[in-house]
C-alpha cells in the first residue's frame, strides 16, 4: 500500500477533479434512488453541478496553498449549490475548508480534523438533522478517519478509513429511515458522498480515475437548462449596442445522423469550437442527443459545426439587438401612455420589494408575474436553481429588499445561502408546491414591512392543498401502492395518493380526494404534456362533484407534471 505523508496543491486538485468526474459518471444513478419513483430525482444531478461550480473556483485559483484552494472550493460550491444535497455538500466542505485555511499541506490529522470540522458545520446547518441522510455518512466517515489519524500519519490509511466508514454507513441508512428500507434504496445524498470519498482515495492510492464527461440530463431538463441559461444571461443588457454576441442561436443536434456527419462526438472537442464563436454558451447531451445555446456573431458556424457531428433536429436564432430595440419602443410608447407626465430625468424605480419565485413553463411563469412576482426564475423540479441563481435575481432586482418563494422544499437550502451574501434584507416563505406559491402570493400587501408580508404569506401556505400528477419512473411499492413504471400517480401533500394508468383518471380521482365540506375554489394547470382538451374533460367531471365548486383552467407549460392542482 502506498504511503503518504501530506497532501500538497497538486493532490489536491487531482482529489476534486476526480470527485467531480465520478459524481458527474454516477449522477443518473444517485438520481434513481429519489424514494418516490418520479422523473424529478435530481439528487445527482444537483450535487455533481454543484461540485462542478466548486471546481471551476478552484481552477480559477494561482494558489499553491491547499488551504487556500479549499477556501476556493467552499465558495465555488456555495454559490454553485443546487437542492438540498448540493447545498450540504458545501457545507460539509466550508467547515472543511475553515479547519485547514492557513495550511499550505495537509498531514493526516489534518485531513481528519477538517472531515470532522465539516461533519459539524453539515449538521448545524440543517434546522432538523435526520438520521439515516448524507449527514450520517460524513458523521462516521469522519470519527474513522480522527480513529486512524490517531494511531498513525499515513494519509492513505486514514482516507481508506474514511471511505470504508461512509460507505459502511451509508448501508445502515434503510435501517435509520424506515421510508428507505420500504422502497429498498439507500440515501441519495449519502451515496453521493460517498462516491466523492471514492474519488479521493482512488487518487491517494494512485488508481486509475475517472476523467471528467459531460454531464447526462433527461430531455425535459436540457430544455430548462438552456432556457434558464438564456435567461440568466440577457439580464440587465439595456442598450442593445451592449450586446456584444447578437444572435441567440439554438440548436439540436442528432448525434451520428445525417449526410455530412465526419466526425464521432466528443464532447470537449465540440464544446472547445463553439466557445470560440461567443459567450453565454450550455451544450447538454445524452447519448442520442446534444442540445447548444450560444450567443454569438455566427449562427451560421454554429449550424455548421453541429452538422458534422450529425444532423439539425431543431434550429432557433434570435437577433437579441432587434428584440432589444422592440421591448425599448414598446416600452418608451407604454411609458407616454401611462405617464405623460414623467421626464427624462425621472428614471423608473427599482420596486421596493423584490419578490422572487421559482417556476418552470413559460405559462406558469406567466400566472406568478400576474400575480405580483417581480422575477421568476426558470426552473424547479427538475433543475433547481443555484445559491447564485438566486443571489443573482435579488441584486439584479436593484429592489431596496426581497421574499424568495422557492415552490420546493429542496430549493430551501440554496435560498438560506443566498439570503446570507445578498446585501439587502430577504427573507424566505417556505412553499413547497407551486400551489403554495401562487395562494403565497395572495399575501403580499406593498404597504406592509418585509417581516409582516412574510408571516401573511407563510400563514396562507395551510390554506390550499396542493396536487400534483405525474408518472412512474420503475416499478416500487410504496405507501400501500404497488406501483408499475408507466402509471400515472397523483401525489396530494407529498403524499402518493391514486395510482392509475391513465393521467385524467389520476387527476379526478386526486381531486376527489382532496376537496371536503369547506372546499371553494379548483384550480387546474395543466402542463408540457396534456393539453385544453384533456384539461376540459377534468374540469366538467371536477364540476359533477359539486356544482357550487368555482373552478378555473390555467395553461402552465410545466415539464414533468401534466397536472397541478389546487383547492382552496
Amino acid at each position: 500500500m502506498l504511503q503518504t505523508k501530506e497532501i500538497t496543491n497538486h493532490e489536491f486538485i487531482k482529489m476534486i477533479e476526480a470527485a467531480s468526474a465520478f459524481l458527474d459518471q454516477n449522477a443518473e444513478f444517485i438520481n434513481s434512488l429519489n424514494v418516490f419513483p418520479v422523473p424529478d430525482g435530481d439528487t445527482g444531478t444537483n450535487m455533481s453541478l454543484s461540485l462542478d461550480s466548486g471546481l471551476k473556483y478552484v481552477n480559477e485559483s494561482s494558489s499553491t496553498k491547499v488551504g487556500e484552494l479549499a477556501q476556493a472550493l467552499a465558495k465555488g460550491l456555495l454559490m454553485g449549490a443546487r437542492g438540498n444535497s448540493g447545498v450540504i455538500l458545501s457545507q460539509i466542505f466550508r467547515g472543511f475548508s475553515k479547519d485547514v485555511a492557513d495550511k499550505e499541506t495537509l498531514s493526516a490529522t489534518d485531513l481528519a480534523d477538517a472531515f470532522a470540522a465539516g461533519a459539524q458545520t453539515a449538521y448545524k446547518a440543517v434546522m432538523k438533522p435526520t438520521e439515516g441522510t448524507v449527514l450520517t455518512v460524513v458523521r462516521e466517515a469522519a470519527k474513522a478517519a480522527r480513529k486512524t489519524a490517531a494511531r498513525e500519519d499515513d494519509i492513505v490509511a486514514v482516507m481508506d478509513a474514511t471511505y470504508k466508514a461512509a460507505d459502511a454507513a451509508l448501508q445502515t441508512t434503510p435501517d435509520l429511515l424506515p421510508v428507505l428500507k420500504q422502497v429498498g434504496v439507500v440515501d441519495s445524498g449519502g451515496q453521493g458522498l460517498t462516491f466523492v470519498f471514492q474519488a479521493f482515495d482512488d487518487v491517494l492510492n494512485g488508481r486509475e480515475v475517472a476523467k471528467k464527461g459531460a454531464h447526462q440530463p433527461n430531455p425535459t431538463e436540457m430544455d430548462e437548462m438552456v432556457d434558464a441559461e438564456h435567461h440568466r444571461s440577457v439580464q440587465g443588457k439595456l442598450n442593445p449596442d451592449d450586446i456584444v454576441y447578437g444572435y441567440c442561436t439554438e440548436i439540436m443536434v442528432r448525434i451520428g445522423r445525417g449526410k455530412q456527419v465526419d466526425k464521432k462526438f466528443d464532447y470537449d472537442t465540440f464544446y472547445n469550437y463553439l466557445a470560440k464563436l461567443g459567450d453565454s454558451l450550455l451544450v447538454v447531451n445524452d447519448d442520442e442527443i446534444v442540445k447548444v445555446h450560444v450567443h454569438t456573431e455566427h449562427p451560421g458556424k454554429v449550424m455548421a459545426w453541429g452538422q458534422e457531428f450529425g444532423d439539425l433536429a431543431k434550429v432557433k436564432v434570435d437577433n437579441m439587438r432587434l428584440q432589444q430595440e422592440t421591448i425599448i419602443e414598446k416600452d418608451d410608447e407604454t411609458a407616454e401612455k401611462q405617464a405623460p407626465v414623467a421626464t427624462a430625468e425621472a428614471p423608473a424605480e427599482a420596486p421596493e420589494t423584490a419578490i422572487i419565485t421559482i417556476a418552470a413553463g413559460e405559462g406558469m411563469q406567466t400566472l406568478f408575474k400576474s400575480l405580483g412576482a417581480t422575477t421568476v426564475i426558470s426552473g424547479g423540479q427538475t433543475m433547481n436553481p443555484s445559491t447564485q441563481d438566486i443571489a443573482d435575481a435579488i441584486n439584479d432586482s436593484h429592489a431596496k429588499q426581497a421574499i424568495i418563494v422557492p415552490n420546493n422544499g429542496n430549493i430551501f437550502l440554496a435560498a438560506e445561502q443566498a439570503v446570507k451574501v445578498v446585501d439587502i434584507p430577504a427573507v424566505i416563505v417556505h412553499s413547497k408546491t407551486i400551489s403554495q406559491g401562487m395562494t403565497a402570493m395572495l399575501g403580499f400587501e406593498p404597504d406592509h414591512t418585509l417581516a409582516e408580508n412574510q408571516s401573511a404569506m407563510e400563514d396562507n401556505l395551510t390554506t390550499v392543498k396542493s396536487g400534483e400528477v405525474t408518472h412512474a419512473v420503475r416499478d416500487t411499492q410504496i405507501d400501500g401502492f404497488d406501483i408499475k413504471k408507466d402509471n400515472f400517480m397523483g401525489i396530494i401533500d407529498g403524499k402518493i395518493g391514486v395510482v392509475t394508468d391513465n393521467v385524467e383518471d389520476a387527476a379526478i380521482q386526486m381531486v376527489t380526494k382532496m376537496i371536503d365540506d369547506d372546499s371553494e375554489i379548483i384550480t387546474i394547470i395543466y402542463g408540457a404534456d396534456t393539453d385544453q382538451e384533456t384539461a376540459d374533460h377534468v374540469e366538467a367531471a371536477v364540476e359533477k362533484l359539486d356544482d357550487e365548486l368555482e373552478v378555473e383552467v390555467h395553461e402552465g407549460d410545466q415539464p414533468v407534471y401534466p397536472f397541478v392542482i389546487s383547492v382552496e
